[in-house]
């Protein structure tokens, strides 16, 4: 009797959350093949070890290899050291820095023991491509340079717009996605994960198996989550990010932080929550009948319980009231009434808080401008009669805004 679950069961949880599956009709032949023969599918996913810090969107990706590790199949995480001295060109407008091979191991390190932290690390098979890229000599590079046209790489997106734009593309750069792609010949892997952006580089890895002879592997991408500016995606180098070891308290505030529009994303992509939730969540928020600042400090629990626990979560809630809410607001400060929606310029210059609508648009790209200790960045903010509110313009400037 197979130890896994039917297929349809593991094509449920596996469609779940996910961009694209490259192709499906080859994933249900991989996996019928699987519960034939008692055998786990080899699932690869591959990090870059050029920052030491993971954040909740990363944990996207990984939570869907979870997935399979808990479907019974081999999860093989693979630390590219190796390449991570070349610098993955992707999403990037110029050559990236490189590393030595001292730093992608001390960064590696810390990948691994935050990624513990969603990933079953008992099952986990951990590998690093410097153990075979480093023993490749020349010959061999250029053998594996030769099974691909310099007009397939220029196809690439980012190579595409700096060769148009006449900026710098660096020989080695290609030798990037080359290398990624042979991580999947040499582990003759079932199924690659990676994000949107890494797309181009998982079918590398497709098109090197075909010339190997082996089966190619199952492309599987996960959705980019943007960070709590609602920009760029979530990175620390923008510090719009939401840390797998941040405190509950540091990680509750974030997630408040984050704009309306992407509250439904992150319940979908950053939490747990059922499929039956997770539609009310979706309802509410697109016929309005939700607060959005109650969904968010619901989301904000979510993610505190998801990675640390529900005790660790309800005091979180606790102490960010406790001294943003409670202690930050004074308690004889001057109310306004609202009886229909208004512009937050207009409330901010009618009651005397700044000097002109010049002065109220220039504190709100300041981000000096909260509404609930959220902060505002849109200019043309309106403000509904929906529930009692404290606006903070600056840092000594408070209206409590009532219906």
């Amino acid at each position: 009797m197979s130890k896994f679950p039917p297929l349809n069961e593991q094509m449920d949880i596996i469609r779940s959350g996910v961009e694209e599956i490259i192709p499906e009709a080859e994933l249900v032949k991989k996996i019928e093949k699987s519960i034939a023969n008692n055998e786990p599918l080899k699932i690869k996913c591959g990090c870059d070890p050029s920052r030491p810090d993971l954040h909740i969107g990363h944990a996207v990706l990984l939570r869907k290899m979870r997935q399979f590790q808990d479907l019974g199949h081999q999860a093989i995480l693979l630390i590219g050291d190796f390449t991570a001295m070349i610098g993955d060109p992707t999403g990037r407008n110029k050559t990236r820095p490189q590393l030595t091979i001292e730093d992608t191991k001390l960064n590696a390190q810390s990948y691994i023991d935050q990624a513990s932290i969603v990933l079953d690390k008992s099952t986990l098979e951990i590998v690093y491509n410097s153990d075979w890229l480093s023993k490749m000599d020349f010959s061999d590079v250029i053998k594996l340079a030769s099974k691909y046209t310099v007009a397939r790489m220029l196809e690439r997106d980012d190579f595409t717009k700096r060769y148009g734009g006449g900026v710098r593309i660096s020989l080695h750069e290609f030798l990037y996605p080359l290398a990624q792609g042979y991580d999947s010949v040499y582990l003759n892997a079932d199924v690659e994960l990676g994000g949107t952006d890494q797309k181009f580089n998982l079918l590398v890895g497709r098109d090197l198996q075909k010339e190997s002879g082996q089966t190619p592997q199952v492309v599987i991408t996960t959705m980019l989550l943007e960070g709590t500016d609602g920009v760029e995606k979530m990175s620390k180098s923008y510090d719009n990010y939401i840390g797998l070891t941040d405190s509950p308290t540091d990680m509750y505030g974030r997630t408040l932080s984050i704009p309306d529009a992407l509250i439904g994303k992150y319940f979908e992509y950053a939490t747990t929550v059922s499929i039956h939730l997770l539609d009310d969540i979706k309802d509410d928020l697109k016929e309005g009948k939700s607060n959005p600042r109650d969904l968010k400090r619901q989301l904000a629990r979510e993610i505190v319980k998801l990675y640390h626990d529900e005790d660790a979560a309800q005091k979180a809630e606790s102490d960010f009231d406790a001294l943003f809410i409670k202690k930050d607001i004074p308690d004889d400060i001057p109310e306004y009434a609202l009886s229909s929606a208004e512009t937050l310029v207009s409330i901010m210059v009618g009651n005397n808080l700044v000097s002109s609508n010049g002065d109220a648009k220039r504190m709100i790209k300041q981000g000096a401008v909260k509404l609930d200790d959220e902060k505002v960045s849109d200019l043309f903010f309106e403000v509904s009669p929906d529930s009692e509110k404290v606006l903070k313009v600056g840092k000594r400037k408070f209206l409590r805004i009532t219906i």
